[in-house]
């Protein structure tokens, strides 16, 4: 803080304060004029209500007067009067600085185990656990939900069901935390015609077991070979290409034959954003264990 403000702050204090306690004192001595029946004469509704005067209470002056000593001591112990650093030295910089030493020094122990063991492993330390949740919750739930169960709207998959599109291994899941996806559909709108398009999204709905029309989708069959360069002759994806697996019934823009339909005609895209710089290693880690124990459970859940 430069001298000037360090005076001018010091100016606003010394200005208010004197003020403050000027009025204190002075309202205990004022004598306030009185009618002879000892109101000031001041009168509501038509003369019922009438203002009379009595001295300020004993523990509300000792009180207030307590509050000028407290305020007094404070700007003596702590910064605040200009650039006096106050008796104590303290510093909002210094006790944050203390208290995430104090945090880091909790957390030493189980940061070593996400340095060394490997996702799988961390998944059953509970203490990674609610670690990991913890940041999963402040960070993810966002677009993939407090659960996990993600958001069609968003493009945001389904974490808890297992249907993994790059793969769910904990250094598949380490690795699209800490660097991101980027996934692409491209439009076959000037591909395919409108019938095509529904012949396809049958066929589609056929390898999961999803309601359909058996006609269109046999015709539908043989056109989704364009579609099998990246989901595969049979339907069951390419976790190298980010490309989902039909044959599951998990979907994440949505299952019906409408959303179907709009995928193939208009492409899909999606960008799942690289938490390497805001969480780092240590921390990814522990989000990974989180994602993996719990879909571990939802599927142990569904047997």
């Amino acid at each position: 803080m430069s001298t000037f403000w360090s005076a001018w702050v010091m100016f606003l204090v010394v200005f208010n304060l004197g003020i403050t306690l000027f009025l204190f004192l002075w309202g205990q001595r004022v004598r306030i004029p009185l009618q002879p029946d000892g109101t000031t004469g001041h009168v509501w509704a038509h003369g019922t209500i009438r203002e009379a005067v009595r001295k300020l209470p004993a523990w509300w002056v000792w009180v207030s007067a307590s509050m000028f000593v407290a305020g007094i001591g404070y700007l003596i112990l702590y910064p605040g009067f200009g650039a006096s650093k106050g008796v104590l030295g303290w510093t909002s910089g210094g006790e944050l600085a203390r208290d995430v030493a104090s945090n880091d020094a909790k957390l030493a122990p189980m940061m070593e185990r996400l340095r060394s063991q490997p996702v799988e492993k961390l998944a059953s330390d509970g203490e990674v656990i609610d670690f990991g949740h913890r940041l999963f919750l402040d960070n993810c739930a966002g677009c993939h939900g407090r659960q996990a169960h993600g958001n069609p709207l968003l493009g945001a998959p389904n974490l808890g069901s297992g249907g993994w599109m790059y793969g769910g291994t904990g250094d598949d899941l380490l690795a699209s935390i800490l660097d991101g996806r980027r996934g692409q559909m491209p439009p076959f709108s000037a591909t395919f015609d409108e019938a095509t398009v529904k012949n396809i999204a049958n066929y589609v709905l056929s390898l999961s077991g999803a309601q359909h029309d058996a006609k269109m989708a046999a015709e539908g069959q043989p056109q989704f070979a364009v579609c099998s360069a990246c989901h595969g002759a049979d339907g069951t994806g390419n976790v190298a290409l980010g490309a989902p697996n039909l044959t599951d019934a998990i979907w994440v823009h949505g299952g019906d034959e409408e959303t179907i339909e709009a995928t193939i005609k208009h492409g899909r895209s999606g960008v799942m954003p690289s938490w390497r710089p805001r969480l780092g290693e240590e921390r990814s880690r522990a989000v990974a264990a989180w994602v993996f124990a719990n879909a571990q459970g939802e599927a142990s859940a569904q047997k």
